[in-house]
């Protein structure tokens, strides 16, 4: 690029002329990169924090653990990890229907796919207890239609099982790759599907040989949110009786009192979180495709029985991840309001968690995208990973892992403060809604990081090369 510039600037001082714009600077984008590795440091903070606390020793707990809690906690946790099958198929299934072809219901259920998110796992695990138990509406309903009196007579799958756990699971969490995907399939040109289709490739053929490798970048980012997420949970696993790591760790903590031991088993699930990490990195390794050719494909309208097909399998996810659970809360809510009224503090604690969303949210999102960005200019993979391992990490873990330094600092800028004007500032960090706000972004930070990610890589190289000779600058 650079020596085909400076070859037509010599033709045109040649020719006499003066040339229209001015040489590119290819600068190194040294405040993007450091500004993005503070970022990876803030990640850092909590697992830092962990460490010492691992590092004291739980005394004898931790051969107790080792033994008896352990193996059989992981050994859930990599089944569990069966939602990322769900997750895939449910997300890229979806999304490729939606993007792909026209359906009764196609524009409602294109956002009403994205409501399960909205749905806590530990809030759907409640409602499906509520909801599948022996008394409740669903076996109750079965056994009046089939004549039967007592709930034994009725063979019905247990819920509170690892299969329920990563049924549920899967139709909460299949919105990550639902919405990346999507994004995905959107941006794929006619030509390649057209191509395609000429050599023979129709309906599930072009989906599963064409469609899924051209958009696998933007489905993996999304199984892995999916998987850490999983590898996070703790409601659901409790409710459902699935002994996982992460529910390893608050059983140590709260029940046992031991932070030490806690913190062990968080760094043990680091181990495995690196791992997933380097899978999901792996395959999406020389899969990267710049979207290239002409403009998107047009949606193609289905017949009578596959439009009905199509309508009942987008709906099907939205009614198993979100109706259901939100009827039944629905009804709950109803029958407490009817008792005992409307807390009234219900105002301020709405108002307060929209704010620190929205704070938190678009703090995340500057962080993701220098982080993202660090990745495309000058190749800092090594910063994505490190911000992944925060979402794997649960909420309480990442509080506690900010307390200990926060708590630090707030001592030692109160000490100051003392000295200097004789009064106390009290806790300005950890005792304010910046610890908070903090601690979303550590979360959650792998999401829009992950999502920007999949977004420049279908950005062709040549745009930004382009964009350099014409003079702009990283």
């Amino acid at each position: 690029m650079r020596a085909c510039w400076w070859t037509g600037l010599a033709s045109i001082a040649e020719a006499g002329l003066t040339p229209p714009i001015a040489p590119p600077r290819f600068t190194w984008p040294r405040g993007i990169v450091f500004a993005a590795d503070c970022v990876a440091a803030l990640v850092l903070v909590p697992l830092v924090t962990l460490a010492l606390l691992a590092s004291r020793g739980s005394g004898a707990l931790w051969p107790h653990l080792a033994r008896y809690v352990l193996p059989q906690a992981a050994f859930e946790t990599v089944l569990l990890a069966g939602v990322g099958a769900i997750v895939a198929v449910v997300g890229a299934g979806t999304a490729w229907l939606v993007t792909a072809y026209q359906f009764p219901g196609r524009h409602v259920l294109g956002w009403a796919l994205l409501l399960p998110l909205a749905m806590p796992t530990y809030i759907v695990a409640y409602a499906y207890l509520d909801v599948l138990h022996p008394l409740g509406p669903v076996q109750s309903g079965l056994r009046a239609l089939l004549g039967l009196a007592r709930p034994s007579d009725l063979a019905f799958p247990e819920v509170r099982s690892l299969g329920g756990c990563a049924l549920l699971l899967g139709f909460v969490l299949y919105p990550y790759v639902y919405l990346n995907a999507r994004a995905a399939f959107a941006m794929q040109s006619a030509d390649a599907l057209d191509a395609a289709r000429t050599l023979g490739a129709a309906g599930l053929a072009l989906f599963l040989r064409v469609a899924v490798p051209l958009a696998w970048p933007a489905i993996a980012a999304g199984l892995g949110l999916a998987l850490m997420e999983t590898l996070n949970d703790v409601g659901a696993a409790e409710f459902l009786g699935v002994q996982t790591l992460t529910r390893a760790v608050y059983v140590t903590w709260v029940t046992r009192g031991s932070v030490e031991g806690a913190a062990g088993i968080a760094l043990a699930m680091l181990v495995l979180v690196g791992g997933l990490v380097a899978l999901e990195r792996a395959a999406r390794r020389r899969t990267s495709h710049a979207s290239t050719g002409s403009a998107n494909a047009a949606r193609r309208v289905l017949g009578p029985v596959q439009a009905l097909l199509a309508t009942c399998a987008c709906a099907l996810p939205v009614l198993v991840g979100f109706a259901v659970p939100a009827l039944h809360l629905l009804g709950a809510a109803w029958r407490r309001v009817a008792e005992a009224g409307l807390p009234p503090a219900l105002g301020a604690w709405v108002g307060s968690s929209a704010l620190f969303a929205a704070v938190a949210t678009m703090a995340a999102l500057c962080a993701g995208l220098l982080l993202a960005f660090a990745m495309r200019v000058a190749g800092r993979g090594d910063l994505l990973r490190l911000a992944s391992l925060g979402y794997a990490l649960p909420g309480t873990v990442i509080a506690v892992g900010l307390l200990t330094p926060l708590g630090a600092l707030d001592n030692a800028l109160d000490d100051a403060a003392r000295m200097v004007t004789g009064a106390g500032i009290g806790l300005v960090l950890s005792g304010s809604g910046a610890a908070l706000v903090l601690a979303y972004v550590i979360r959650y930070l792998a999401i829009p990081a992950g999502g920007l990610e999949a977004g420049y890589a279908k950005l062709p190289a040549a745009l930004d090369d382009a964009g350099r000779a014409f003079g702009a600058t990283d």
